[in-house]
């Protein structure tokens, strides 16, 4: 019974945990009991915190009992990615310098979710301050890819992207500044979503890079991220970035129907150098829309072409400010390529930054001209299928490629931009999933995730699952 709940979406427990068919405790002591029993392959998680997860789904047993039943996540056990602030608990940012910090506050997301009733077994692996994209991390060991545990599970979100291929943990957040929610989720199969830039409130969370950082839902099912997005979006005042407009019903919008869509392609950018095994699911995927009766219009971007200088210019700038005075004083208690990526951004001027933000004023308005004649635009995910730990290099079509600037090619656009962008499987590639991205218009996740619902209908994994927890 335990294998076969912790395999279930939320979608598929919230009822059971509301007609108490199901108990928090049952469920979150079975995903603990899992997530304990794989970690020590997956290494999805930095720490367990089970007495405290325990006494939570007791209490929010006796609320349901009560009749008090708070909605969709009521009860759900969710990892949590392992740089956002728990009050009075250690949060790591998987570094040695923060090994032992402890907020005195909760991240406002944080506070959300213990409002919507919310079950927190512990704290997921990362790459060190979110700097990076394979989870390969010398304070904490490497994240493995459920899928095949020679492999990177993508990062920084990788513990987040493992754990929910693994089911050991049944939802969880990750965060993006150049694609830390997708590329992780793209690479183990699962949903992820990076919302609108100021969606969601990012105090409480570490900073990578304050101008690019997004948090954002990481499930098993599109309508799981639709949910969670009710609950962690909205203003805050705590963050000078967040947007102050209504929060919609996402979940209102997984109608499915995609008959009167107008889907963009943009050849000359998001369908350049694609691994052709990749390229194809994703085109299928597209062409599965069309059946369904969307159309396809071909979209010019021109000013992608400067998308990866402005992003790396941007994210090494911010990322090197915000760590500076550690550099200086304790440089040798960073890892060695997080160390170098900081030391580069010291490197470029304020004149480098200013172009690379009058680049990305000029993206921002490229795109808000091709969405006046598309409602979104398609694209893989990622160019590649991610390599094995350790390799600082991928294959794209038989030839080697640096690994850090292709796995963020088709990404980082997003962040740039700071429009919305969901991943969602699209099929498996040499046993690999694949994913598909759906970029909307500013504040438009729910069209962004009613494609994303529509492409799920169509069961593009055919029910597999990764090898270590079996087929469904």
């Amino acid at each position: 019974m335990s294998k076969e709940l912790v395999g279930k979406s939320v979608e598929e427990l919230a009822p059971l945990i509301e007609k108490r068919e199901v108990s928090s405790l049952e469920l979150t002591q079975a995903v603990l009991d899992h997530a304990e029993t794989l970690n020590h392959t997956v290494n999805a998680y930095i720490s367990f915190t089970r007495q405290q997860a325990e006494e939570t789904a007791e209490k929010v047993d006796q609320e349901i009992a009560a009749g008090k039943y708070r909605g969709m996540y009521h009860g759900i056990p969710m990892g949590i990615k392992d740089n956002l602030y728990f009050k009075n608990e250690v949060t790591t940012m998987a570094s040695k310098i923060h090994r032992n910090f402890v907020s005195d506050y909760d991240a406002t997301i944080i506070a959300k979710m213990r409002e919507a009733g919310i079950v927190f077994p512990g704290k997921l692996n990362m790459h060190e301050y979110a700097w990076g994209i394979t989870n390969n991390n010398p304070h904490f060991g490497a994240c493995r890819n459920p899928w095949n545990l020679e492999r990177i599970p993508g990062g920084s979100s990788g513990g987040s992207g493992a754990a929910i291929a693994a089911d050991m943990s049944v939802a969880t957040l990750g965060t993006d500044t150049a694609g830390s929610i997708r590329i992780p989720s793209s690479a183990c199969g699962i949903v992820g979503l990076k919302p609108t830039h100021g969606r969601v409130s990012k105090y409480g969370c570490f900073p990578l890079a304050w101008s690019l950082d997004h948090i954002g839902p990481m499930t098993k099912s599109v309508r799981d991220a639709a949910g969670l997005l009710e609950i962690i979006a909205g203003y805050d005042p705590n963050d000078p970035t967040s947007v102050n407009a209504p929060v919609s019903q996402y979940t209102a919008a997984l109608t499915g129907d995609v008959s009167n869509l107008v889907i963009g392609v943009n050849e000359e950018y998001f369908f350049k150098n694609v691994d052709a095994g990749v390229e194809k699911l994703v085109r299928a995927a597209i062409q599965s829309l069309v059946d369904q009766g969307a159309r396809v219009e071909e979209v010019s971007i021109p000013s992608l072409k400067y998308a990866e200088y402005a992003e790396m210019i941007t994210i090494l700038s911010e990322a090197a400010a915000i760590h500076h005075r550690d550099l200086l004083k304790r440089p040798d208690d960073f890892g060695s390529d997080i160390r170098l990526l900081f030391e580069l951004g010291e490197i470029p001027s304020a004149v480098d930054y200013l172009q690379a933000q009058q680049l990305r004023r000029q993206i921002k308005q490229d795109f808000q001209k091709i969405f006046e004649k598309v409602n979104v635009l398609l694209a893989p995910t990622l160019p590649l299928i991610v390599p094995n730990i350790g390799d600082n290099e991928a294959v794209i079509n038989g030839e080697k490629v640096d690994l850090i600037d292709h796995i963020i090619r088709f990404t980082g656009p997003g962040n740039l931009s700071g429009l919305p962008a969901l991943t969602v499987p699209c099929g498996l590639h040499d046993g690999m999933p694949v994913g598909l991205q759906i970029f909307g218009p500013a504040l438009q996740e729910g069209t962004v995730l009613n494609v994303g619902y529509a492409i799920e209908k169509t069961n593009p994994l055919k029910g597999k699952k990764p090898g270590l927890v079996g087929s469904v």
